[in-house]
């Protein structure tokens, strides 16, 4: 999800919190051990993948596991000629190889992955996923996500919203090839790269605990800065959860996304709306239509020379890029041939504030206190107690 790491320190206002926790009420949830498997997508749209192992390759296809001798590297392309693999160089019928590393890990692109690759031939292209422990994809995505110095207790928190998503990605369908993208269009993901110790115990410590509403695992959306109340998911995906409602964040004013600004060229951004698809002449002006409860840019007007365009702010962010565009909260300026933007945030907004769950944890409050507080309404729940699909 949209996050950048950071450090700092500062105090701030603790009113609206304090006002949540005059009416929840804390629950003792028992660590658990369950067996739960994701499918993650690390490589798509490749021509070939190189993959290694340190005590060497084990390769499964439909005649079963075999162990060739002495290997600890392989290469895998799309055969070139009809369909198949080729498995350095040499030419298999089968569309679909599964790969293990015999110490239980296999190296891709410099990023460690524990469980098992599985190579599939699509369109000519290659798409990797990676199939492994819940738990163990936890750990891989909580140091991608969140800064690991930071309070055990935030790290916490960020362990248990990331196996939230997940789980909740996983009971949308049994049909999909794959539950989640490692990447922040779902979660960002890597591997075994980064993990500490302080990443264990957060992970060990809420082994198998998520956020529930209603029996369910919820949609534990999640951003960076808020730098101000945070975002109703309607306003960003049209989804209506009871959850996921805008509350006070006034945590996260040392963050350094918290101010920003950032210039965009008129012709970069009409060359990117018309590659997205968008039917767009020459922009003469650009200026927000409406706002959500929360402030942030919900539509964009922009004129030019074939008509007018409506865009979602989010839209727009996509469009331009999440790292460029950081927020939806910001206000504009055409200056010549160039857009000067000016705002506050990064992230879409809904949901978790990681940046207050650091300041809230640093001043004493537990990881179930600052998760009920983001998610109103959710009770932390061990994920074998929710009813089995």
């Amino acid at each position: 999800m949209d996050f950048e790491k950071g450090t700092g320190k500062r105090k701030s206002s603790l009113s609206p919190f304090i006002a949540f926790l005059a009416v929840v009420q804390m629950s003792t949830v028992p660590l658990a051990s369950a067996a739960e498997t994701i499918r993650v997508v690390v490589s798509q749209q490749v021509e070939s993948v190189t993959l290694t192992s340190s005590q060497g390759i084990i390769l499964r296809n439909g005649d079963g596991w075999t162990e060739p001798a002495n290997v600890r590297s392989v290469t895998i392309s799309a055969s070139t000629i009809g369909s198949g693999l080729l498995v350095d160089g040499r030419r298999l019928r089968t569309n679909l190889i599964e790969v293990r590393g015999r110490n239980g890990e296999v190296i891709l692109n410099g990023v460690t992955l524990p469980g098992r690759l599985i190579v599939k031939r699509e369109n000519d292209r290659l798409l990797v996923i990676n199939e492994l422990d819940l738990e163990e994809y936890v750990k891989g995505v909580v140091p991608a996500e969140m800064n690991p110095g930071w309070h055990p207790e935030a790290l916490k928190v960020q362990a248990i919203a990331a196996r939230t998503y997940a789980l909740y990605q996983i009971r949308l369908g049994t049909n999909k090839e794959f539950d989640v993208l490692s990447s922040t269009k779902d979660q960002v993901y890597r591997g075994r790269n980064g993990i500490t110790s302080a990443v264990i115990r957060a992970v060990d410590q809420t082994r198998h605990q998520i956020l529930a509403f209603d029996d369910n695992p919820i949609f534990a959306a999640y951003h960076s800065t808020a730098a101000g109340p945070t975002e109703d998911a309607s306003y960003v995906w049209a989804m209506d959860f009871p959850y996921l409602k805008g509350v006070e964040c006034p945590f996260d004013m040392e963050s350094p996304h918290y101010q920003w600004r950032t210039d965009v060229a008129l012709p970069h951004l009409e060359r990117r709306l018309r590659e997205e698809g968008y039917p767009i002449g020459v922009i003469a002006s650009i200026d927000p239509a409406s706002y959500s409860k929360s402030g942030r840019v919900a539509q964009i007007r922009i004129l030019h020379s074939d008509g007018e365009l409506y865009l979602r702010g989010e839209d727009l962010r996509r469009v331009i890029g999440y790292t460029t565009l950081a927020s939806t909260q910001f206000d504009l300026e055409m200056i010549g041939l160039r857009i000067q933007f000016t705002g506050r945030g990064a992230g879409h907004g809904v949901g978790l504030c990681q940046w207050g769950a650091k300041v809230l944890a640093e001043r004493g409050y537990g990881a179930e206190t600052i998760l009920r507080y983001y998610y109103p309404g959710t009770e932390i729940r061990d994920l074998r107690s929710l009813p089995r699909l």
